[in-house]
This record gives structure tokens, sequence and C-alpha cells, in this order.
């Protein structure tokens, strides 16, 4: 009984044992082709966090489903017509099976071929950079441009203009940036490693911008620098901060910077009046030498007295201090005359510039035509009254500005108007009956003769009206005085003056009773001469004279080209740096650019 019982217990423990030998070796085996099942490929049906699952569909129909399941899974982040687009090549892509997918080389989210920006290998032209970028559909800034005629994007592409000194200005902002945002990393205990980052990167940002002003000024390594304070920003954004501390900082530093703007405003306004005002250095040069020279040797010194006097002539005045500029004056009128040997120039100058202009003159001949040049101080006390013109006064400029409603901006116009040395006119030429008066900052392109036949239809001036400018207008500088609302603005520069009936309708006492009586208010002269003139005005042309090219950027050049007189109204002379570029060379053409004068005080430029 015992070896029978014995032997039954044996029996089913081998067999135990048997089963679990089996399962050993099962699992060794398992082991060993798990391996071989992802050498072989068969791991595209497991993935890890962080990658999407792509199977290696066969069938058509497996392939679009699979597609249309990554992209349900990017639609947020892409825009629709990127992926519509995607989908449309996925579909009709016709691929091996043995073909590794791109997105099995991606970590991450993939990003479809189509959207990633390749660099641009052409660099022979923009238009093929400004092409391959607007394909790619992005703009400079790396974001998505929407693909269709007419988007703000691709217009900004292709109109993009190369910013100067980007690299300053890219360092500036990382300053800013992180001057925001020490104070607070510098309260935490635990990122004294970043404070001290942050600060030796601030320090030498400030050094670097202190000696350079331009990109050509920095110093070779600090594209590396701007990378450091980079990543230094990088990291004091993900350190978790007290926002109202950064906010507080943020427009502290706003507050700094908007009144250092405002002072740098007020201090280059006050830079610009005083380069309109002040007298180049070579034009100083100049005077200087001509003056010296005029009292070494006058010998030569004659006055065509008969000339200058006679009335069947063509008289032209001007009123100036500036040699340059009248004598631009003188020769492009001279130059375009049918007959310069009727020509006569009064130049009417202050004592300080006499000389100066007396030598230039004699020295420069100007065809046949004969200048005259005046010392308006030391003129016979009887052409005028002392207290009322004891030094030279040029044509006065002004900027008028006005509202014509509440909901529109201010209208600006640019009015000059004569000085008061204009009206001793009557009394300077006794002997004569018409002028034509010519601005100092006047270019004549065509021959003035025809001014000369011109019927005023018994106006003593003729002038270019701005009817922009109307009396009406006006009405809170003209006070109580009488004057016609719809009467339009004009403008000196090229004016023809009928003497003889401004003698007759005592214009020049007019205009000094009204100067006394708006002598308090601000730009009396041109009040007191818009109101003497009233019905005085026989308008010109507007053909004749194109005016703004002292201040004006838009005019029409092809307007320019054709007018008979261009007028450098505006602080923007022609003759000093501050002058707009694209005008100066209609004014330089009539330099004598052969002069040695000009020459040595290096105005020839």
């Amino acid at each position: 009984m015992k070896g029978g019982s014995g032997g039954g217990g044996i029996a089913p423990a081998k067999r135990r044992w048997r089963g679990l030998a089996i399962a050993v070796l099962f699992l060794v085996v398992l082991s060993m082709l798990v391996p071989l099942g992802f050498l072989l490929g068969l791991h595209n049906g497991f993935h890890s966090p962080g990658h999407i699952a792509l199977q290696r569909p066969s069938p058509s129909g497996d392939r679009s489903r699979h597609i249309d399941n990554l992209v349900r899974k990017l639609g947020p982040t892409l825009p629709k017509d990127i992926l519509r687009g995607y989908v449309n090549e996925a579909k009709n892509e016709t691929s091996s099976r043995n073909a590794t997918p791109k997105f099995q080389q991606q970590k991450g989210i993939p990003i479809p071929p189509q959207v990633v920006m390749q660099p641009v290998t052409n660099k022979n032209t923009s238009n093929v950079n400004i092409k391959a970028r607007t394909k790619a559909g992005a703009d400079e800034s790396g974001g998505l441009c929407e693909l269709k005629y007419g988007s703000y994007c691709i217009w900004r592409v292709e109109n993009r203009e190369a910013m100067q000194d980007s690299m300053v200005k890219k360092l500036k902002d990382q300053l800013f940036v992180a001057r925001a945002y020490f104070p607070s990393v510098a309260k935490m205990p635990t990122q004294n490693k970043l404070s001290g980052e942050l600060k030796q990167n601030i320090q030498e940002f400030e050094r670097v911008l202190s000696e350079s002003t331009t990109d050509v000024d920095l110093p070779r390594e600090i594209q590396k620098k701007s990378q450091r304070m980079e990543a230094v920003i990088a990291k004091a954004k993900s350190v978790t901060l007290d926002c109202n501390n950064v906010d507080k900082k943020l427009r502290q530093i706003f507050d700094l910077t908007e009144d250092e703007a405002s002072f740098h405003m007020k201090q280059s306004a006050f830079l610009y009046q005083l380069a309109v005002q002040t007298m180049p250095k070579s034009l100083h040069c100049l005077y200087m030498r001509l003056t010296v020279e005029y009292f070494r040797d006058h010998s030569f010194d004659k006055e065509l007295s008969e000339k200058y006097s006679d009335p069947s002539l063509q008289h032209y005045v001007i009123f100036s201090n500036n040699v340059i500029a009248s004598s631009v004056v003188i020769n492009s009128t001279v130059m375009h005359a049918k007959d310069s040997t009727i020509q006569v120039f009064h130049v009417l100058t202050d004592e300080q510039n006499y000389y100066a202009m007396k030598l230039w003159f004699l020295r420069n001949t100007f065809k046949e035509a004969v200048v005259q040049v005046l010392n308006i101080e030391d003129l016979n006390p009887d052409y005028y009254d002392k207290a009322t013109l004891s030094h030279l006064t040029l044509p006065v400029e002004f900027r008028v500005s006005f509202h014509s409603n509440d909901n529109t901006p201010a209208i600006h116009n640019h009015v000059s108007i004569f000085s008061h040395s204009h009206y001793h006119l009557p009394k300077i030429f006794k002997n004569l009956e018409k002028v034509v008066v010519l601005d100092d900052d006047v270019v004549v392109q065509k021959d003035l003769s025809p001014l000369w036949s011109l019927n005023l239809a018994g106006k003593v001036i003729g002038a270019l009206q701005i009817c922009s400018v109307r009396m009406g207008q006006l009405r809170s500088y003209l006070g109580e005085h009488s004057f016609k609302k719809d009467s339009c603005s004009w403008m000196s520069g090229v004016n023809v003056v009928d003497l003889a009936r401004w003698r007759d309708l005592h214009i020049s006492e007019t205009y000094w009773k009204l100067v006394k009586k708006v002598s308090m208010k601000e730009g009396s002269a041109l009040l007191a001469s818009l109101l003497t003139f009233q019905d005085q005005i026989y308008a010109i042309d507007s053909s004749w004279v194109v005016s703004g090219l002292g201040h004006d950027y838009g005019l029409d050049i092809e307007g320019i080209k054709k007018a008979a007189v261009l007028h450098y109204n505006g602080n923007m002379k022609p003759w000093l740096e501050l002058g707009i570029p694209k005008y100066k060379a209609y004014w330089k053409k009539f330099l004598n650019h052969d002069d040695q004068y000009l020459s040595e005080c290096n105005v020839n430029r």
C-alpha cells in the first residue's frame, strides 16, 4: 500500500516540473524573438511617449485614413491651407513599402515638409530671395504667410527695407528686457548664479553700447555676447517671478525711455533750428576771403550808373546776404535769357556782407548782364525812415497751421511774404516803374522776359496765389480789420511789381500803419502784408513757379522739370547740409565750379 501510494505521488510532481521547464523555455525563446521582431520592423506597432504612432499602411485606403488621423491630431497647430495641401500630397504620393517614412527621423510632433523653410542658395538677386521665401509661406520673422494674393505678410516680404544698424537695435532691446527681469531675479536667494550672470551681461552691454552707435563700431565677438544674453534672458523668463515686480520695472524703464526720447526730440529741434540759422563754416570762409581780397585791390571797381537807372531795361531786385545763393539766382536767370544785354540785377545786402558781395560780382561775369550791389544800411536817408529800417530783412517765411473742422487733422502750409525792406522799393528805385523781385532761394529754368509784358490789370503785384490759405481761415490773427474771407494768400519768390501803381496807392504808408497796429501779434509782417495787398494781387499762372523744395519731399519730379522757377521755400535750403538731396542738383548746376575761392573753402561739394 505504501509503495502504491508513494508511486502515485511522484508522477504528478514530475509532470509539474516538466510544465515549469517548458514555460521557462518558452519565455527564453520569446525573449529572443522580441528583439528580432524589432529588428525586422515589427516595432511600428509600438511607440514611446512623445511620438505619434505611424503605421506602414499598404492599401491606399488605410494610408488615407492614417493621414487623416495625423492631420486631425495636428490640426489645431497648423493653418488649414497648409494641411489641405499636405493631405492632397499624401493621398497622391506613391512610395515603395520599403521606403523609410520621413516622420521616423523627427522627434516630437513632426512638421510637414512644405512648412519647413529651407535656406535660399541663390544669392544673385533680392527678387529670387523674395520669391523663395514667399513660396515657402514664411515671412522674415519665420511666421507663416497666408498664401493668397493681397496678403499683408507677402507684401511685407516683397517691400522689405534693410534696417540700418539692426544689431545695435537688437542689443538695446535685449538690454531693455534684461534690466526689467534683473531686480526680480536678484531678490531670490536661490538664483544668485543667474542674478550674477544677468548683472555681468548687463554691464557688458552697457559698456559696448556706450562705445558703439552703429553696427560698424561693434566688436567682432558681439554675436557671441548677444547669444549669451539671449540665453540668460531665457533662463530668467523660465524662473517663477512676481509678475507685478516685472511690470513695475518695465513701466519705470518705459517712463525713463519716454523722457529720454522727449529730451532728444527737443534737442534735435533746437539743433535743427540752429543749423538753419547759423552760417555754414564753408560760407563763412568764403565771405572772409572775399572781404580781405576786396580791400587788397579794388581798382577794378567800376559803376555802370547809366544802366542801373534806365527804365527801358529789365530790372531784377534781390534781397540777400548770401553770396552763392544770389549768384545762383542771377546765373540761372541769365543762362535762360534770350537777351542778356537788357538785364540789370540789383542785389541789396547788409554792411557785413557788402564787400564780399561786391568783389564776387566784380570777379564773375554773367554774359552781358550787369549787377549792382547796394548796402541797404548806407543808402541815402531820404530813401527811408531810419526808425522803420535799420538793417536788412529778408523775405519772411511762415508755417501756417489750422483745422478745417474738428474731425480732420491740422493742415500745414508754408507761406513766404515780403519783409520790411521790400516796402522801401519805390524810394530806393525812384526812376524805375516796374521791377521783378526774386528771392535768393529760387532757381530760374526758363526765360523770364514774358513777365515784363504781363498786364497786371491795375494791380500792384503779380504773384503766385495760395488758395489753400484764405483770409477767413486767419480770422483769429487778423482781428477786427476788414477783409474778404475768400481772398487767397500769396507768395513771394517771383513777383512782378508795378512801382508806379505802388506809389499812387501809398502801399508803403498803409503797410507801416498796419505794422504798428499788429506789432504785438505773432506774424505781424504776414498779417500786415496780407491786409495791405488785399485786392491788389494779380495771380500768376501756377505753371510758372513750383514751391516747397525746401520742406516738401513729395513734389512731382516732372512738374519740377517743366516749371520756369523753382522756389526752395522752407528751412532746408539747398546750400545747407539739411537740404533735400534729390532737389539739390537743380540748384548746384548753376554754381561756378571753377571758382578758386569755392574750391579753397570747400563750398563746391
